[in-house]
């Protein structure tokens, strides 16, 4: 049992939550240490085989080592984040849509206990943010750069944690200040596209897991790169490999997926 990772699963009822709970339990490298849910949502869980509770606070002393996994929403990540530095136990973050406090919070916290955050899991899409800098380069100025998201209609931040990430490393490979070059909205008589900015389009519909289509617009020619999530199960698996990555890292600063790699 020395090698097998404890995993706790926060929102265990949840999309992702639910989906977590399943591949750790068919993974003999981990083990379900504990699902936590809301007060009104843990009836159910006890099919799992685990510890199941609402108070995080209070299962932690019985589970030291443990590796938290959470892809709630910002304020209960940040709140997780709170309880795991009181008592040392690393955390996985997959949680988007956190301000700058919010991340700000988490990398204070990253230099007391081992903390992961990414807004994407996925291989696909972290392998994509190395290769989409050398794109820029090499087609020069003349392509303009804009993005197109799309995802669920349940989806509550916009544009999602992956397009902004992918948008921000498009801006340093073309050396522009992100925040100034973002254009999240396009509407009226605006005038014609400058040079200096990257569009980012958000699209909210059905049950579409997530998909992100980056365009390369240039005289003569488009370069379309698209990526595009089939299940939830990409998403988990990363974090899953994240938090087995996790368990042997000390604290000192946030890792993400970049470390992971």
């Amino acid at each position: 049992m020395d090698n097998v990772c404890e995993v706790i699963v926060m929102g265990a009822q949840g999309r992702m939550g639910s989906t977590l709970a399943g591949l750790v339990k068919a993974d003999p490298d981990l083990n379900l240490a504990a699902a936590v849910e809301r007060p009104e949502k843990v009836g159910g869980l006890e099919t799992l085989g685990c510890v199941v509770t609402s108070d995080l606070d209070s299962i932690l002393p019985r589970k030291a080592g443990a590796v938290i996994i959470d892809f709630t929403a910002p304020g209960a990540s940040v709140g997780m984040v709170r309880v795991a530095r009181r008592h040392g136990n690393p955390a996985v973050i997959g949680t988007t849509g956190l301000d700058s406090q919010q991340l700000a919070e988490l990398e204070d916290a990253a230099r007391d206990i081992p903390l992961f955050w990414a807004p994407n899991m996925s291989v696909g899409v972290n392998v994509l943010l190395q290769v989409l800098p050398d794109l820029v380069q090499k087609l020069g100025e003349a392509y303009d750069l804009e993005m197109v998201e799309m995802h669920h209609n349940k989806k509550a931040d916009a544009p999602s944690g992956t397009a902004i990430k992918l948008a921000q490393c498009l801006a340093r490979a073309r050396g522009l200040d992100y925040d100034k070059a973002r254009k999240y909205c396009r509407e009226g008589i605006i005038g014609p596209r400058t040079s200096g900015e990257i569009g980012v389009q958000t699209l909210r519909g059905g049950d579409v897991v997530g998909e992100h289509t980056v365009y390369f617009l240039g005289p003569g020619e488009r370069i379309e790169v698209t990526h595009r999530a089939h299940s939830r199960q990409t998403f988990a698996q990363g974090a899953l490999r994240a938090a087995k990555w996790l368990k042997g890292q000390k604290p000192g600063r946030l890792y993400g997926m970049s470390d992971l790699f």
